[in-house]
């Protein structure tokens, strides 16, 4: 491991096979959520990636019984009337998608366990998702009182189609890992046990592969997520004027406290 990484001090890196890089959320005491520190690695690390001639390809996972449970609540909470937190935030989200639809190298996400916020991001966005059939992938954006920006706008109608887009984002409900490889949420849906071999056989096999044919056919192929663009800047800067408002205060307090959200009835849009 070279120093490039070093200063992604909150994500595991490694290397497990040759010209494989390895990424894995660590932090399972709580569900591998993402602080503040690692909404920022996490984004900036693609960059490096790009850049990293040792590199040919990438897997993504978890530690323990998570993929991530997306952006903690003292990181929200932080950013619920906070100008400053928000203009950031808004920044790194809309970085981190484009940061992994421009990255060069092909990218395999193994999905352990529950996948949300921008843990959510980085498994669906990946070239080739693999979710075990204990994997729970939701957005649940809604339910914490702002609009479902992140990656949704971006790419789960063209994965899924809008029906089923819009029933999940909307409803806030979980997919399962097989019910995600039914609707092609995800690329594939394997027994738990097998997760971690059959994503790192599938990368070590891309890292193998052609580099330029691998890496043209991804950019070729994002192309289409790059024609949404406009879409997903306008999810990302609605979802962070939502935290500006009285209901996202309400949804990180119905969270801290384990019940139901008691939001405003009327609304002036």
């Amino acid at each position: 491991m070279t120093d490039r990484y070093a200063a992604y001090d909150k994500l595991k890196i490694d290397t497990p096979a040759d010209r494989v890089l390895r990424i894995t959320f660590n932090r399972p005491e709580t569900y591998n959520s993402v602080d503040e520190q690692t909404h920022t690695q996490i984004t900036d690390i693609w960059r490096d990636i790009d850049r990293d001639p040792d590199v040919n390809a990438v897997m993504v996972t978890g530690t323990g019984k998570a993929f991530s449970s997306g952006g903690d609540f003292d990181m929200i909470e932080n950013m619920t009337g906070n100008h400053h937190a928000v203009m950031k935030t808004w920044k790194e989200a809309k970085d981190l998608v484009y940061n992994i639809i421009n990255c060069n190298k092909p990218i395999v996400s193994a999905i352990n366990g529950p996948a949300a916020g921008a843990g959510l991001v980085v498994g669906i966005l990946a070239d080739i998702s693999i979710a075990g059939k204990a994997a729970r992938l939701v957005d649940g954006h809604p339910r914490l009182g702002v609009a479902a920006g992140d990656v949704a706008a971006i790419i789960w109608p063209l994965l899924c189609g809008m029906a089923k887009a819009k029933y999940y984002l909307l409803s806030g409900k979980p997919v399962t890992g097989e019910e995600a490889e039914r609707i092609g949420l995800v690329s594939l849906c394997v027994d738990d046990d097998e997760l971690q071999d059959t994503a790192l056989s599938l990368t070590t096999e891309l890292a193998n592969g052609s580099p330029s044919a691998l890496r043209w056919t991804k950019y070729s192929l994002n192309n289409w997520l790059r024609m949404a663009g406009p879409t997903f800047d306008t999810s990302t800067a609605l979802e962070m004027l939502g935290f500006m408002g009285d209901d996202a205060r309400e949804g990180v307090a119905s969270h801290r406290e384990k019940r139901p959200p008691n939001f405003q009835k009327d609304c002036p849009i």
